[in-house]
């Protein structure tokens, strides 16, 4: 599976500049070798779905950010994925044929971003660095699994999406009556992803933890 994982990525990067590659391993699976020939088209046909998402991640982007797209200036990608003419395609059509940037590198333009949070993160004094605008945020909710009066679990959004960081957040939580000791689940996003668990002792009444 690895090489054949290796294999497809290889095509995938080769369809960014060809119509047709071929996907060849020697033997495979039980001496078996494989050969085949795959299409830009189907490729793009087979990723159809994972391509509208992208999409869709870019209305998000807009949304959360209160711009619309009259007002973006210039489309610039950067990644990999963004290498695909599909890809480039639907952005220009959702950006009205607006066109889009292909004079930057995108693998230098991620290394260059995380190059200058870093050395902010760590106190550099360089002005290259602090006259650099770079604003990191964090991409999904953060917050804790409560109960309510009617015994039903939700999220507790300690930290909203899209706040920059690093940040520092608090909350007064209250628990029963009489609990000494409660168990804090911090999860992830929207869709409820556990990241930990930590226990915590109670000294309050009536009873109280502060996140």
């Amino acid at each position: 599976m690895r090489r054949l994982k290796v294999a497809c990525e290889k095509a995938k990067r080769d369809l960014s500049a060809s119509t047709f590659t071929p996907i060849e391993i020697d033997c495979l699976y039980e001496g078996i070798d494989f050969s085949i020939k795959i299409s830009r088209a189907k490729f793009e046909e087979l990723n159809a779905s994972y391509f509208e998402k992208c999409i869709k991640l870019v209305e998000k982007c807009l949304f959360d950010g209160e711009i619309k797209k009259k007002d973006v200036d210039e489309v610039v990608v950067v990644g990999g994925s963004t290498r695909i003419p599909k890809v480039q395609r639907l952005v220009e059509e959702f950006f009205d044929r607006k066109t889009v940037c292909k004079s930057m590198n995108g693998d230098e333009a991620v290394a260059f971003g995380a190059a200058i949070l870093a050395a902010k993160l760590s106190g550099n004094n360089d002005n290259v660095v602090w006259d650099t605008v770079l604003q990191d945020v964090t991409p999904l909710s953060l917050g804790i699994k409560v109960v309510d009066d009617h015994e039903k679990s939700h999220m507790l959004v300690v930290i909203p999406r899209n706040t920059s960081v690093p940040a520092s957040k608090k909350k007064i939580v209250y628990s029963r009556k009489g609990l000494t000791y409660v168990t804090i689940s911090v999860y992830q996003g929207e869709h409820n992803k556990l990241l930990g668990r930590r226990g915590r002792s109670v000294m309050e009444v009536p009873s109280r933890v502060i996140l």
